[in-house]
């Protein structure tokens, strides 16, 4: 199957992945939109969000690292004429676990951010990318 995205109606898109699931896309009511489903600007950056999370979580299972949860806190910057673009990209990973070091956890977060997550790569070309982090110990 083939990745495919079909007009709903006026700005709403659904999305089908070669993976077989689907989402949905609408603008805002501000620009015509019925607010149904997510931007595609926030698809792309959550894609890229997801993408770090996915290997850094990879990364330290295989380092045998304890954790238990983890977010990504995003902050970004666009331009201010189109194409707006992202200019800016932050990721504040948040990891909580047990005796989680801060070495695992930076070596993971270059290894996706420099070899493995092909998203923030690509949004790297275009925006500057900066990623920062902190460990909360539980018991």
């Amino acid at each position: 199957m083939k990745d495919r995205l079909k007009w709903v109606d006026e700005f709403c898109f659904m999305g089908e992945t070669a993976s077989g699931h689907t989402l949905i896309m609408d603008g805002g009511v501000e620009h015509g939109g019925r607010n149904r489903g997510a931007r595609p600007m926030e698809l792309l950056l959550h894609g890229a969000a997801g993408c770090m999370a996915y290997d850094i979580t990879a990364i330290l299972k295989t380092a045998k690292q304890d954790v238990r949860d983890m977010w990504i806190d995003i902050e970004k910057t666009q331009a201010d004429t189109s194409p707006k673009v992202y200019t800016t990209i932050n990721f504040h990973i948040v990891i909580t676990g047990k005796s989680v070091t801060n070495e695992s956890v930076e070596r993971a977060i270059q290894l996706a951010s420099e070899k493995y997550c092909s998203a923030s790569i690509m949004l790297g070309k275009t925006a500057k990318m900066s990623y920062t982090y902190e460990i909360r110990e539980q018991n």
